[in-house]
């Protein structure tokens, strides 16, 4: 086998990558910062702060260990409520 060097990628590709990237991150943000805020306000913000997690782990670690605790904590919650409702 031959080692190739990597070919460079043009600019304007790299460019709307990192375009691509800061719309996510300021998406995630913003969706996570308004379901932080429905917390205290009116809102489903055990919705809001999911998905808000889900856009932020496609590109952040910590997002995704973040929304990992938050699935398993829900599973947690509702394999509690629905072992309490089994009739003895």
């Amino acid at each position: 086998m031959t080692d190739r060097p990597k070919q460079k990628q043009h600019p304007l590709i790299t460019t709307l990558q990192q375009a691509k990237r800061l719309i996510k991150v300021v998406i995630g943000f913003t969706i996570l910062i308004i379901g932080i805020a429905m917390i205290a306000l009116p809102g489903p913000a055990t919705v809001v702060i999911p998905v808000g997690l889900a856009i932020l782990a496609t590109e952040f670690i910590w997002a995704k260990k973040l929304l990992k605790r938050f699935k398993d904590g829900a599973n947690n919650i509702k394999n509690s409520i629905l072992n309490n409702n089994k009739p003895n």
